[in-house]
């Protein structure tokens, strides 16, 4: 029995690409853009010696970059992504990322491996691809739940800030100076925009928008609504917080109920993967006798649609809405 160590080297060298643009994203733009800091990130540049305005810009344009540039080839894959993680790194960096960590995938493959030359280029180009888009949307993922899990919060914190007699302006400011990354960033971008003379519920419905997220929604249509018609607004906010953190228990209620089920349709659909990883590890030469034959590569073709197939009913399977 011969044993193959390449399919765990090319799962090590995936590994390592991702490792990597994580640390080049830590390292070019330091610890104030994890979002495991405990000031947010538009506070650190305040106290690093940022003018507001010139703060306000660079978190805008750290913002919008991404959308904006739609039109670059493969990057339209990443752009809305890109945009929800609130990824620093401009398009063109992103791309040029995605290149050098190719290149290394492709010397590693290289000192690694046997494959052949285009194996190698095409494996490193997936790769390099890959491993920006994963990271991307783990990034955009893990932003996401902050700023749910946030979002009850800090409107309770505004509620309480207006019921002390503060205006809402001011209720949004403290807001953006006592909630960590991502809401806190987010809350004071809309204080300096509603500083320098942008209406605070269009400045909030733009991130309802940007972040595709429902209870932000809520949230600026309450604001926008009280605005235009007056009313308590400190009790509005106090249903909405009430509303919002319902919605939250709920989902994870929902969540835990079918993690089950999740975990076995993902199982179901990476075992035949592992299954064939491991059979090349353990016997290399196992499919020596009818890879030559007229059948086996359509016989690959149909396995891989059945494959497709599956991975696509086991999600809508499991994907249940609320």
């Amino acid at each position: 029995m011969q044993i193959s160590a390449e399919p765990l080297i090319y799962g090590l060298i995936f590994v390592a690409v991702l490792v990597l643009v994580e640390g080049i994203y830590l390292t070019v733009f330091g610890k104030s853009i994890s979002l495991n800091s405990k000031v947010n990130r538009r506070l650190d540049l305040l106290e690093k010696g940022g003018a507001r305005d010139e703060v306000l810009e660079q978190l805008r344009k750290e913002m919008s970059q991404h959308m904006n540039a739609k039109g670059i080839p493969l990057y339209s894959i990443l752009a809305d992504k890109a945009q929800k993680a609130n990824i620093a790194f401009s398009p063109s960096q992103l791309v040029l990322l995605m290149i050098v960590l190719g290149g290394v995938a492709f010397v590693g493959l290289t000192v690694g491996t046997q494959a052949g030359l285009a194996v190698r280029i095409v494996v490193s180009i997936g790769m390099g691809v890959g491993g920006v888009y994963v990271w991307v949307n783990k990034k955009a993922k893990k932003r996401l739940d902050m700023i749910e899990e946030q979002l009850p919060d800090a409107v309770e914190l505004m509620v309480r800030s207006l019921r002390v007699g503060h205006p809402f302006s001011s209720a949004v400011s403290i807001v953006a100076k006592e909630i960590p990354d991502p809401l806190g960033s987010e809350f004071g971008m809309i204080a300096d925009e509603s500083a320098y003379g942008r209406e605070i519920s269009e400045s909030l419905k733009a991130l309802a928008e940007r972040m595709d997220m429902q209870d932000l929604r809520f949230l600026a249509v309450a604001v926008t609504i009280q605005q235009q018609s007056g009313g308590n607004l400190a009790e509005i906010l106090h249903g909405l917080a009430q509303v919002i953190r319902a919605r939250f228990k709920l989902f994870r209620r929902v969540k835990a109920i079918t993690a089950e089920a999740k975990w076995s349709g993902m199982f179901l659909s990476v075992f035949p993967i592992l299954a064939l990883i491991m059979i090349n590890v353990i016997q290399p030469d196992y499919y020596d006798d009818v890879k030559e034959t007229s059948a086996f590569i359509p016989a690959c073709l149909v396995v891989g649609v059945f494959l497709v197939v599956n991975v696509i009913f086991m999600k809508i399977m499991v994907n249940i809405k609320v």
